[in-house]
């Protein structure tokens, strides 16, 4: 066992932790390497966006818009959701869309997160069972208990070739809000974000600098000095939960200061409940598979407006951006999508 609690020996168990690893030599899900997916949105001056999924006409939404705005995407299942999906489910049902649709031959980057797990065994569960991505939040524990319990995921993680998000603050929850919240805000400090990082060898943290879970109560506000404070000590793309109802302009200066993936949930939701609402006004005898279908362009619809908002360029734009060996386009994440992991217990880029 290596002294940072890998388990290059292949025994399975990450040590003093009880958790399993995901054995190395088991394949994961062909789904687009979370870590090259969104270095190349930092290099590139775009955030990745991630949409909350926790059914079939969500799945099919976000695919279809990344399929429209030929964009990366990232499909985030929430814990809180594994009542209606559990990650073995959801894997097969991305896998089969994608084949369906053709994504291979179009070159679509698409990946796929658990997001806001409190559980370490729920993030094993969803490495075991393919996700490209999952995000260990301890947020709400001390930092100490914060770094010890990342680290284990990270561990887990690392060995099956799988990214890991973690979060340092705390996001307050504002109307309507779905989402793991403490439901008060604690500002991420820059110097524990250098700490965190260094100490648990994440591939993107979480910040909290002023969004909410849920929508807005007031006027939305961003700490942006904060925000490029942390950007200067962390050397790991940074990610934006709250996304729903955040300003173009806000969401703009936060880009330019490292946030390379921008998490959007309420407003997709919000969309689909009106557009089946008035579905139902108008044809209250409206059959439920009809009202999934309306629900799915609603969703869609707002996928692509915020794909649009967080400054994709399109894939034709130029990709030669300096640094980590120059941005990549979606055929060469789709194309290091089904690599596979190295032998060793070494993981492939993430």
């Amino acid at each position: 066992m290596a002294s940072d609690g890998r388990d290059p020996a292949g025994t399975g168990f990450v040590r003093g932790t009880g958790l399993q690893t995901a054995g190395a030599a088991q394949a994961p899900a062909r789904f687009a390497p979370f870590g090259p997916m969104l270095r190349q949105a930092a290099a590139r001056g775009y955030a990745v966006a991630a949409f909350n999924v926790y059914d079939l006409a969500t799945f099919r939404a976000a695919v279809a818009a990344a399929r429209r705005r030929k964009a990366p995407v990232i499909l985030a299942l929430g814990e809180r959701y594994f009542h209606l999906m559990r990650p073995r489910t959801a894997v097969a049902l991305l896998r089969s869309l994608l084949e369906e649709e053709g994504a291979a031959e179009e070159g679509l980057a698409i990946g796929l997160h658990l997001d806001h797990a409190a559980s370490p065994e729920h993030c094993l569960e969803a490495i075991e069972a393919g996700f490209s991505s999952v995000m260990i939040d301890a947020s709400h524990l001390p930092f100490e208990e914060n770094v010890r319990v990342t680290k284990v995921v990270v561990a887990a993680a690392h060995a099956r070739g799988a990214g890991v998000e973690a979060e340092l603050g705390g996001i307050a929850a504002g109307e309507a809000s779905h989402e793991f919240s403490s439901g008060t805000e604690a500002l991420t400090d820059p110097e524990q974000a250098a700490a965190f990082v260094a100490a648990t060898g994440v591939d993107a943290l979480a910040v909290s600098v002023g969004t909410v879970h849920g929508l807005y109560r007031g006027e939305p506000h961003i700490d942006l000095p904060r925000l490029a404070a942390i950007r200067a000590r962390v050397d790991v793309p940074l990610v934006l939960h709250g996304g729903s109802g955040t300003p173009a302009d806000l969401l703009k200066a936060a880009i330019a200061r490292g946030v390379a993936k921008v998490n959007v949930n309420t407003e997709i939701s919000l969309a689909a409940v009106r557009r089946i609402a008035g579905t139902v006004a108008e044809r209250p005898k409206a059959h439920l598979s009809e009202l999934t279908v309306v629900a799915e362009g609603a969703a869609q619809e707002v996928m692509e407006a915020y794909i649009d908002r967080f400054l994709w360029p399109g894939p034709d734009a130029d990709s030669g951006a300096p640094g980590d060996g120059g941005a990549v386009g979606p055929e060469t994440l789709q194309a290091r999508a089904t690599e596979g992991p190295a032998v060793g217990g070494q993981a492939v880029e993430r």
